[in-house]
């Protein structure tokens, strides 16, 4: 009787084990050349709105794009903006094409408001354009992103970081940051911007530090300037705490611990842009 107990409990824990779907949170495709890439996307709907060299390496080329749908979703609601853009990096070291995963990444910054028939028509396009999606092996179960933070005590994604208040805060960013803003996106009551980060401590140092340059299409990290109905602006960043552990949901304690200095490095960084 007790084997029979025993063997129904096991049954049911590993029932739930295969009931929770593991979401990846990068997908990677068959390599082309950045010329064709730019075309496929673009012959897909998807618009284009900047590029760059990911920790000033060519090896790591990041295109982000966006389309009519993001646009929509991200527009719902002022924290739902980081959702606006998706990414595509080309790999040259390793010969592969590494897209953020919109069933992933969406879910993360939309949390309530996310639609996951969006974000799997987006995943059928890049499917169809593309190739197979080969999914990367770090990921979170699906009823685990929605509300993530890397442990307690540790921020969520709603917890950003003001680095910035006042007026002519896009006019500072275009000053300070110049040719290191990557894109622009335009929102009816926000912008959100991808600035690459050069610096001493910036994505090279960081990025290298935990040995995640495969899965370095989450940047170039984003800054969030809200538009007020009083002409003040508020530019805000997800916390890095957050955006480098929802980025890397295989980091260890030890690696993150590795790059402790890292988060004050990027919020030192992005409010240096606005003074």
């Amino acid at each position: 009787m007790k084997k029979i107990l025993l063997s129904g409990l096991l049954a049911t824990l590993l029932g739930s084990t295969l009931m929770a779907e593991n979401i990846s949170s990068y997908e990677y495709a068959q390599y082309k050349e950045k010329n064709d890439v730019k075309s496929i996307l673009r012959d897909n709907n998807l618009k284009i709105v900047g590029e760059y060299d990911a920790m000033q390496n060519p090896n790591y080329h990041v295109i982000a794009y966006t389309n009519d749908t993001l646009m929509a979703d991200a527009s719902k609601d002022d924290d739902d903006a980081f959702a606006a853009v998706q990414k595509v990096m080309i790999n040259k070291a390793d010969k592969q094409l590494v897209f953020t995963n919109p069933e992933y990444f969406l879910h993360a910054f939309l949390e309530d408001d996310y639609k996951a028939d969006d974000a799997k028509s987006l995943n059928a396009t890049l499917a169809k354009a593309f190739g197979k999606l080969t999914p990367s092996k770090d990921g979170l179960d699906a009823d685990d992103i929605e509300g993530y933070h890397f442990m307690m005590g540790m921020p969520y994604y709603e917890d950003m970081i003001e680095v910035a208040k006042g007026k002519d805060l896009a006019q500072k960013l275009q000053t300070n940051a110049g040719e290191n803003i990557v894109f622009k996106i335009d929102m009816p009551e926000a912008t959100l911007y991808g600035v690459a980060m050069p610096s001493e401590k910036g994505e090279k140092y960081y990025v290298s530090e935990i040995k995640g340059q495969k899965n370095a299409a989450f940047l170039p990290y984003m800054v969030l300037i809200e538009k007020d109905s009083d002409g003040e602006q508020e530019a805000k960043i997800l916390h890095p705490k957050y955006y480098l552990a929802i980025s890397y949901p295989n980091l260890s304690m030890g690696e993150f611990m590795g790059i402790s200095g890292t988060p004050g490095d990027i919020e030192e960084y992005f409010t240096a842009l606005f003074k």
